[in-house]
């Protein structure tokens, strides 16, 4: 069952790297990126909605078992959701994509970091495990930087990456709580739900919203179908799954591997070319990935 959970973390990794192309022709054709998520998690959320009402409507389940549960919910909601979103676009406004790739991709040490401070009785990490993600998340520098490093202070883009990062890091730890008390349609459906919720305070100061006209042209609603059914209906689905079956240090892992397969995508749809620094990064990915999971499976 683990071969199938790390397989699936690398396909819902892959879509997730694949999404800057329809996110860019959303933007192209003059959708925001706050009005892009509302419209991804809204279309996700009435799909799941309308899913689960039909197919479980004896044991459908609208809240959770307590409130503090249901408090939960809505901080993956706005952890996984609208404030990640949030501060990951804003980030890339005020500082490099360079930057904003390095620190929000390097969210697996800080959800371990987390891990362990909460965990600590239960999730005791070695050094093996700790070199091994260290080595992971330097190959994705590699990835990222692929050879033409040039430093780019900005502190408040920096700031909202790493905002972002935490963000990412906050959520894992949060999923490895509710995966372990409720399904995981309700976990995604309440996470989509909430999402939604906490984005609204955006549209007080920032009101407006693309017309019909827009929103039903061939190459925005067929971007926006993608990046709503796929990409966060069905990722979402399988990730609170991988993490369940993976446990959230292992499957956060796989975020290293988001730069790589953006690459590949770009070479293949962009014919951008792969350079011997991007073959290097992947190598030390999959070193790195090895001997944290090599070790954690032997525990």
């Amino acid at each position: 069952m683990k071969g199938f959970g790390h397989f699936l973390a690398f396909i819902t990794v892959a879509i997730w790297g694949s999404t800057f192309v329809f996110t860019k022709m959303l933007l192209l054709n003059g959708l925001s990126p706050a009005q892009i998520f509302t419209l991804r998690f809204l279309i996700a959320y009435l799909l799941l909605l309308a899913f689960e009402l039909i197919t479980k409507r004896e044991s459908f389940q609208l809240f959770s078992q307590s409130w503090r549960d249901e408090l939960t919910m809505f901080l993956l909601g706005i952890s996984g959701g609208s404030l990640y979103f949030l501060t990951e676009n804003a980030a890339m406004l005020y500082t490099t994509t360079t930057n904003t790739s390095l620190i929000v991709c390097s969210c697996p040490l800080f959800a371990m970091l987390l891990v362990a401070l909460v965990y600590h009785k239960s999730e005791r990490f070695t050094s093996i495990q700790v070199i091994g993600s260290m080595l992971a998340c330097l190959g994705m520098a590699v990835v990222v930087v692929n050879g033409r490093f040039v430093l780019h202070l900005s502190p408040l883009g920096d700031m909202l990456a790493f905002g972002a990062c935490l963000c990412w890091a906050v959520y894992s730890l949060l999923m490895k709580y509710v995966t372990e008390r409720y399904s995981t349609f309700f976990i995604t459906r309440k996470v989509f739900f909430y999402g939604l919720i906490t984005i609204l305070p955006y549209y007080l100061l920032y009101p407006g919203f693309p017309s019909f006209e827009v929103l039903f042209s061939s190459q925005v609603l067929w971007n926006l179908l993608f990046l709503s059914v796929v990409a966060s209906m069905i990722c979402f689905l399988t990730w609170s799954w991988v993490i369940h079956q993976l446990g959230a240090v292992v499957a956060t892992n796989w975020v290293y591997f988001n730069p790589i397969t953006t690459i590949l995508f770009a070479w293949w749809l962009l014919h951008e070319q792969i350079t011997p620094w991007f073959l290097l990064g992947t190598i030390m990915i999959l070193a790195g990935m090895y001997l944290s999971e090599k070790h954690h499976s032997t525990k």
